[in-house]
């Protein structure tokens, strides 16, 4: 006979119970968040890096204008270095600022790009001479997540123009962290600060 008391008894079947959950529950889904997590890295490892701000053919720097400019813009984009969140805390961000030719058969001229930190002094210019984007070529400059120097309120001037008519450039940042399963990322789009030749015409 068993010498347990009901009390005994069932301590040992909420135990019993406990350890079902465990081993039905709890157990497969940390197995299947390692499982993720493992395919999430392996996937990350086989694709190839690229340098950011890459120069080739497409994206060429020049000397000089190929030709005098007849449309173009001065553009502000923002650009977050850091978000607030919890009780405050900031929490710091890699910014990635791309610039699309949108012509299918023109190419157009980025002459400046300059960055801003919170309080709008200029912290350093991006580019060291223009920038030549061939048709439907882009390019993207990057500000790491280890540099705070623009803080949560950092911005953009870029200034492009183009030979002739153009459709116009999108110009936008991507801001982005990611720490164990989470993450964090959105777009900010640029804003038009002045506009010439064809482009204020339109207008």
């Amino acid at each position: 006979m068993s010498t347990q008391t009901p009390a005994e008894r069932t301590e040992a079947v909420y135990r019993q119970f406990k350890l079902l959950i465990f081993l039905f529950v709890i157990l497969p889904v940390v197995l299947l968040v390692l499982f993720i997590e493992f395919r999430f890295r392996s996937f990350e490892a086989v694709i190839p890096s690229q340098e950011p701000s890459v120069r080739d053919e497409a994206r060429m720097e020049i000397d000089a204008m190929p030709w005098h400019p007849v449309e173009g813009q001065r553009l502000y984009v923002p650009a977050y270095s850091h978000v607030y969140h919890r009780e405050g805390a900031p929490y710091d961000l890699t910014v990635s600022l791309y610039i699309r030719n949108t012509d299918v058969e023109h190419e157009i001229v980025v002459t400046s790009v300059r960055y801003f930190d919170t309080s709008g002094k200029e912290i350093r210019s991006m580019l060291n001479k223009p920038l030549k984007l061939a048709p439907l070529a882009s390019t993207e400059f990057v500000i790491k997540r280890e540099d705070k120097a623009g803080g949560s309120g950092a911005s953009f001037i870029v200034e492009w123009g183009a030979g002739t008519e153009v459709n116009q450039p999108i110009v936008e940042t991507v801001m982005i962290d990611t720490k164990g399963q989470q993450g964090i990322s959105f777009v900010a789009s640029s804003v038009i600060l002045s506009e010439s030749g064809n482009s204020a015409d339109n207008d």
